[in-house]
């Protein structure tokens, strides 16, 4: 199911939407949908980031567990060899 929705463009972008339609040979509505597409893909994303974030540190104020930065770095500096290591337990 689709509805339909108005959207208020400035000329100056309506211009470069119908200029940018033309040399993708797409309509500036295909335009306008997979542009709102990807930003809401996007933004979806950071929520999505942040909503973890903020569970991370909700788990360390109750917990105070944390993975130190020598530990850590040490893991990382494996990435990418043959000796590559397990994820390092929190202190």
């Amino acid at each position: 199911m689709t509805t339909t929705m108005g959207v208020k463009l400035d000329n100056e972008i309506r211009e470069r939407l119908k200029s940018l339609g033309v040399a993708k040979q797409r309509s500036m509505h295909w335009l306008m949908r997979e542009a709102i597409k990807e930003y809401i893909d996007k933004e979806e994303t950071i929520e999505a980031r942040n909503r973890e974030a903020d569970a991370a540190w909700q788990e360390y104020q109750r917990t105070g567990r944390f993975v130190g930065n020598e530990a850590m770095t040490a893991w990382l500096d494996t990435w990418g060899t043959d000796q590559e290591g397990q994820c390092p337990e929190t202190e």
